[in-house]
């Protein structure tokens, strides 16, 4: 069976993203570094697949421990996931691509940062359930 994941933080209200970036990105308070430590320890050995502007924002040193690949919500999640037997995948953001993953993802690990300002991408629930937005 294969074994596909998420992780992602989100803020108070849900929020995601903003502008293309984590909205918290660059916040040196010890609950938002342990969240950013946490899941380079948790995919550490794993495979990351996600859209490219969230691997673009992967730190070089994770590209060493973890098989991260690129991946587009056009293509078919079956051949992507299929590429990786008996590995545990973790499917990054953005929305694009957890809308298209959410049927396959059996795990969401979801951390819920104490930000509770500006966004303009939010969490859907709906990916909780394996729906994505058509």
């Amino acid at each position: 069976m294969i074994d596909v994941r998420a992780m992602c933080a989100i803020g108070q209200r849900g929020q995601l993203g903003l502008n293309g970036r984590l909205p918290w990105e660059g916040n040196t308070d010890p609950l938002y570094v342990e969240d950013v430590t946490r899941f380079f320890a948790e995919t550490q050995g794993h495979v990351l697949i996600a859209g490219p502007k969230t691997i673009e924002a992967v730190p070089d040193f994770a590209h060493k421990d973890r098989t991260i690949a690129v991946i587009r919500s056009h293509e078919d999640p079956r051949a992507v996931l299929a590429r990786y037997p008996g590995r545990r995948i973790f499917v990054g953001g953005g929305i694009a691509v957890w809308n298209v993953y959410a049927p396959f993802i059996q795990q969401w690990d979801i951390t819920r940062l104490p930000y509770d300002g500006e966004a303009d991408r939010w969490f859907d629930p709906a990916w909780l359930v394996g729906r994505g937005r058509d």
